[in-house]
């Protein structure tokens, strides 16, 4: 397929706000795309470019931008993905001559749109409003295949692209190859924030509660002999943690996968902040080092598979019981099964009193719904924490002159755009100002005299202590006393709460004072 003919399609969903419309447009486009082309278009229609990393930065990019442009479209999506790879595949000397030649060959061969439509691509933004959602429904509508068979494909694969080449290509069989396999992550389920304990219950009844730990997520898998830990974000961190390799290694199960959270903790038992915990998880380390310096602990809450038996589908219940039989208790989370509101505060209180951020409350029915976010886990917190987008950010005064330091903040919309609800520079040290300037003036896309705007892909995680009404932000809304608690290393742009979930919040604090 021409790229023309996708960037037309990307033009049209742009420009239409119905769910439907959109969809309809990305299935045409999908059943014309050739067997080999499949994963590349679904990628660039969500926005996202297949390599994982370009290695090409904005300044690049723009250098490569030629000041003319094709007359006629000639490029195919392949050959543009083939050059893509070249670049990303680019090392040594001379390395960012070589890609900026590389990409200023590939964008002189592109017409106008074409041009504008891959330096979009390329700096992460070009949201035309294909989330995955719409994608998912894309594709089934393509394949005329049902909804959740794709979405269940897609849970399993951790990857849309191979799921839309299997059901366009071999239909329902191909969907059929996509289950849950040792050594193949699949996304995380997720949770929604409630207001408080008896919000929690309210909507859940008999609940089971689990200490909510602040550390990092991992999934680990187990045959035989052989252990592998992946990340949230479906990374392969095994060498990094040989503390869990041993730990689950050594249990009498044949094949295991579990869900948990990695944590580093002080003599005293008590959490290290999160920022700590993520050190273990840098790229150059000295693991045997790290590990004498700061050993991690982990705690599991979730089994999905024993043995032979896969575990996703079944009821929370079922997959503690899996849990509680496979592990000792010095690797599992507190947990609590009640619908008392006062055992729950109290068990809260506890975890609080630890050091902990507060408390998940998760259905007892529910199945694991891997990637998605929600009403079966709700998290519990003393302070409303939300995880948000930077969009710009304002140089500093006084003390922090030189720094990038007021924060635009935004949340996702279901276009794929962000709506921003505020600006914040408390809760930030020295060292944060200094990280953040460094890494946000690697993302800048513009400035004038006082911003920065950069590209929307650095998630932080912001204590808010109430949400209200503002003609000042287009969504309507504005953040109180926002302040920084970390930055999200661990979370990407489509990770971070949305603003319906953010409206939600707003609602319940309009109506808390007389309901």
């Amino acid at each position: 397929m021409q790229l023309a003919e996708l960037v037309e399609t990307s033009r049209r969903v742009t420009d239409t706000s119905r769910r439907s419309e959109k969809i309809a447009a990305l299935a045409a486009c999908l059943r014309k795309l050739g067997p080999d082309e499949i994963a590349i278009g679904v990628a660039y229609l969500s926005g996202e470019l297949r390599q994982t990393k370009l290695g090409a930065g904005p300044s690049t990019i723009l250098q490569a931008r030629p000041p003319t442009a094709a007359a006629a479209p000639t490029l195919t999506v392949a050959e543009v993905d083939s050059v893509l790879e070249r670049v990303a595949s680019v090392s040594g000397a001379g390395s960012s001559a070589e890609r900026r030649r590389l990409l200023a060959e590939l964008l002189s061969r592109a017409t106008p749109a074409e041009q504008e439509f891959l330096v979009r691509l390329v700096f992460g933004e070009l949201r035309q409003g294909a989330l995955e959602g719409v994608m998912l429904d894309a594709v089934a509508q393509a394949a005329a295949l049902p909804a959740p068979d794709v979405r269940r494909a897609a849970m399993l694969a951790g990857s849309l692209g191979d799921v839309a080449r299997a059901a366009l290509t071999q239909g329902a069989p191909g969907l059929r190859g996509f289950s849950l396999t040792l050594f193949r992550p699949l996304l995380p389920m997720l949770a929604q924030p409630a207001e408080d304990i008896g919000d929690a219950l309210g909507q859940l009844g008999i609940a089971a509660l689990e200490w909510k730990l602040d550390g990092a997520r991992v999934q680990v898998h187990k045959l035989g002999t052989e252990v592998r830990v992946f990340t949230r974000n479906l990374n392969d961190v095994t060498l990094a943690v040989p503390e869990i390799v041993e730990a689950v290694g050594a249990l009498p199960v044949r094949a295991l996968i579990v869900d948990g959270e990695a944590i580093a903790l002080r003599s005293d038992g008590s959490p290290q902040p999160f920022q700590v915990t993520m050190r273990r998880f840098g790229r150059k380390l000295d693991i045997e080092a790290a590990r004498h310096e700061l050993p991690l602990s982990v705690f599991f809450f979730d089994c999905l598979r024993r043995d032979d038996e896969d575990l996703i589908d079944s009821p929370a219940r079922q997959r503690f019981t899996a849990l509680s039989d496979s592990l000792p208790g010095t690797l599992l989370v507190p947990r609590l099964v009640t619908r008392d509101p006062g055992d729950a505060q109290a068990f809260m209180d506890a975890a609080l009193a630890r050091g902990h951020e507060g408390v998940m409350a998760k259905s007892l029915e529910a199945s694991y719904e891997a990637g998605g976010r929600g009403s079966a886990w709700l998290k519990v917190k003393q302070a409303h924490t939300l995880d948000l987008v930077i969009l710009a950010a304002e140089w500093g005064h006084g003390r922090r002159k030189g720094w990038l330091s007021n924060l635009h903040l935004g949340a996702r919309d279901p276009s794929g755009a962000f709506v921003m609800l505020g600006k914040t520079f408390k809760g930030l040290t020295d060292e944060m100002l200094a990280w953040q300037t460094t890494r946000l003036l690697e993302l800048e896309v513009a400035r004038d005299a006082y911003t920065v705007y950069v590209r929307p892909e650095l998630v932080v995680e912001i204590a808010v202590n109430e949400i209200q009404e503002s003609p000042h932000y287009p969504g309507g809304m504005a953040l109180r006393f926002a302040r920084v608690k970390r930055y999200r290393p661990d979370k990407t742009p489509e990770q971070a709460d949305s603003i319906e979930t953010v409206r939600t919040l707003f609602a319940r604090a309009v109506l808390s004072p007389s309901q």
